[in-house]
């Protein structure tokens, strides 16, 4: 990753940038030549003008000057043309790239661990894939190419100006180093301006994404007033970051304008002055001066504003460069391929911590023979959701072994581990989108058939049958439409529909109604039938029917067994835990 100071560009970043237009070279070598041809077209014009007012309106020839106008013309109409495919070509190739370069950067974060997505702030990768892309395609359309055009524009322009008059290029020459040195200065204040600018619209959408998601918390616990206040700081320190960039503008841009018009009236003095001692200097040439003077330094005052553009555009690519960069993804190094598991899993002396300072899981131990179900309970943060996190792999393990069907984890590839393992969060996310496809999430192998009869074998089509648009009915962002039970059952489904050698359910019943619970407890019953299956048990008839039961206590099995066998146990974790927890529930 490319470190952000304060140094005017950076060229290591801005190589790797270009690789991107590999695939796209010839649209990159034709912009690269209509930026020449337009170079040549800027001095044309002046040209033909000094030819105009020398050879035709100050001897009045007239059949001259209509030759001259036309030429004019046909000039200003080529420049037209290539100024036209110029611009669109070099818009057209900065969004192939950013195109190429989202899909890169949002596959790699498809890679990451949970851990990464843990630490990281949704509102900031959200800015870094939507805006921040965004902005570097306009180191195409209005940075990259635009300054290479007016630099050659620039040098064309010099040479052509001392070929026609060494003195009056001097005289242009002598405010030169003044206006070179204000946009030095002016670059760098801007590349330190718009990494703060960056900054702050990272930390504005995080804020907003989260206190929009967070709404009804806000407003249970009456925040309105609080974060208004926290974003109105925000959006002010947003605000100051840009009023920064406002000001260098303000300074550069009349320096600008100043140092041209001083250059005009060089021109006009010394021009002037030659031309009324008769020398070699005719009105013609000092016209085309003004007009060539006008035309270098309205590249450099462009050049400024477009650098600002390519600035902007490079601080964006430094941030996205920044994230494609993170190694944070699971190490798919697996080799062996699984297409249907027994479903044995044996957990080996496994230790793990979500960091480095505080360790989870102290050398858990246990064995669950094929089609067998494991009730896992135990105080929340005793580590019951983090067997399960260890299991799918979305962390890796701290030392010990995880086994499946004998083979290590490791060595299995993550796709196909993946593939025979279904998981019944406790908290379950829905997309916003049908129902149908929230639960195939667009596999192919899954038909519309297949889950209609999956629901079923299950019990849960009256429900969804009875819903508008049954099975294509919307359920709207993290699926607000339907209750906490619904989404429950839907998960269920999903599950089901999978097909999974290895079932994994993070139970939780505690918000839905009696009748979505029982309709859950039917759909457990028959989706762990036959396989197998590891539950974090919250209820009671879940505890009783598994094959066995782990109990857990600060990151260690405390102890193991049947719910008879547990409840033996004199002054036993389980027993003390049933006679707080699940006697009330039994008895009712």
């Amino acid at each position: 990753m490319a470190n952000s100071t304060g140094n005017a560009f950076d060229f290591k970043l801005f190589r790797r940038l270009l690789g991107y237009t590999n695939p796209y070279k010839w649209t990159f070598y034709f912009v690269a030549v209509a930026a020449i041809l337009l170079s040549f077209f800027a001095v044309a014009r002046p040209y033909l003008l000094r030819l105009t007012i020398d050879d035709s309106i100050i001897p009045q020839d007239n059949e001259n000057l209509v030759f001259y106008i036309s030429l004019m013309f046909a000039a200003l109409f080529l420049e037209v043309i290539f100024q036209f495919l110029f611009i669109y070509f070099a818009n057209w190739l900065g969004q192939e790239v950013i195109r190429d370069l989202r899909v890169n950067l949002f596959k790699h974060m498809l890679q990451f661990k949970m851990k990464y997505f843990d630490q990281s702030a949704v509102g900031r990768l959200v800015t870094r894939a939507v805006s921040d892309i965004e902005t570097i395609a306009s180191i195409f359309s209005e940075g990259l190419f635009v300054i290479a055009s007016d630099l050659l524009k620039m040098l064309v322009i010099l040479i052509f100006m001392f070929y026609n008059s060494w003195e009056l290029t001097l005289l242009v020459l002598t405010v030169m180093p003044f206006i070179l040195y204000a946009t030095r200065v002016f670059q760098k204040k801007m590349k330190i301006a718009f990494e703060d600018v960056r900054n702050q619209v990272a930390n504005l959408n995080t804020f907003v994404q989260e206190r929009i998601t967070g709404m009804k918390i806000v407003q249970l616990f009456t925040r309105e007033k609080v974060e208004y206040e926290n974003f109105r700081n925000i959006n002010d320190k947003h605000r100051k970051a840009w009023v920064k960039t406002v000001w260098y503008n303000s300074i550069f841009f009349p320096i600008a304008e100043m140092s041209t018009s001083i250059t005009i009236g060089l021109i006009v003095w010394y021009g002037g002055l030659r031309v009324v001692d008769n020398d070699a200097i005719s009105l013609g040439v000092i016209i085309m001066f003004i007009e060539l003077a006008q035309m270098l330094f309205r590249p450099l005052r462009q050049i400024a504003d477009k650098f600002n553009t390519l600035q902007m555009g490079m601080v964006a690519a430094n941030r996205v460069f920044g994230i494609l960069d993170t190694e944070e993804s699971i190490a798919d190094t697996g080799t062996t391929t699984v297409d249907h598991l027994k479903g044995e899993i044996e957990f080996e002396e496994v230790r793990f911590g979500y960091n480095e300072a505080e360790e989870v899981l102290k050398g858990v131990s246990f064995k669950a023979k094929a089609g067998e179900t494991i009730a896992i309970v135990g105080a929340t943060g005793a580590g019951k959701s983090t067997v399960i996190n260890l299991l799918n792999r979305f962390y890796e393990i701290n030392s010990g072994r995880i086994l499946v069907d004998g083979i290590d984890i490791r060595d299995i590839t993550l796709k196909s581990l993946r593939a025979e393992i279904a998981v019944v969060l406790q908290n379950v996310f829905l997309f916003a989108d049908t129902i149908m496809n929230n639960i195939t999430l667009h596999n192919p192998g899954v038909t519309e058939e297949d889950v209609i009869k999956a629901a079923k074998e299950i019990g849960v089509h009256d429900f969804i049958a009875s819903l508008p648009n049954a099975y294509h009915y919307n359920v709207k962002e993290r699926g607000v439409m339907l209750s906490s039970g619904q989404r429950q059952l839907i998960s269920f489904l999903r599950a089901y529909v999978s097909n999974p050698s290895i079932l994994v359910l993070d139970e939780a019943t505690s918000s839905v109604d009696s009748y979505s619970e029982q309709l859950i407890q039917d759909a457990t019953d028959k989706i762990t039938e036959g396989r197998t299956s590891i539950v974090i048990a919250h209820r009671l008839a879940t505890i009783k029917k598994a094959d066995r039961i782990l109990v857990m206590d600060a990151g260690e099995i405390v102890e193991m067994g049947t719910h008879q066998e547990l409840l033996k146990v004199q002054n036993g974790y389980y027993k003390n835990l049933y006679e707080v927890q699940f006697m009330a529930e039994e008895s009712v």
